[in-house]
């Protein structure tokens, strides 16, 4: 899957814990930007998983502070 299709399947997948309706872009961070917290963090995280049937970890969910960095990063392990 391509850099743009998986940034459309993560933009769908992040609309239910969009509360706000903040228009994503590369730069979108979770934590400032969607207001994300650790639980709202956990459950994204492991619907990501569950769609791309990738596993992230917690050094790599570390690393990654926005949505820029979340689809490089779905591209990279989807291999």
């Amino acid at each position: 899957m391509d850099r743009a299709a998986t940034a459309a399947k993560i933009g769908d997948l992040i609309a239910p814990f969009n509360k706000k309706g903040t228009e994503l872009t590369d730069a979108t961070t979770f934590a400032g930007d969607l207001e994300f917290d650790s639980l709202t963090v956990m459950d994204f995280v492991a619907a990501i998983e569950d769609e791309f049937d990738i596993i992230i970890s917690m050094n790599q969910q570390a690393e990654i502070e926005n949505y820029g960095q979340l689809i490089d990063a779905v591209v990279k392990l989807q291999g």
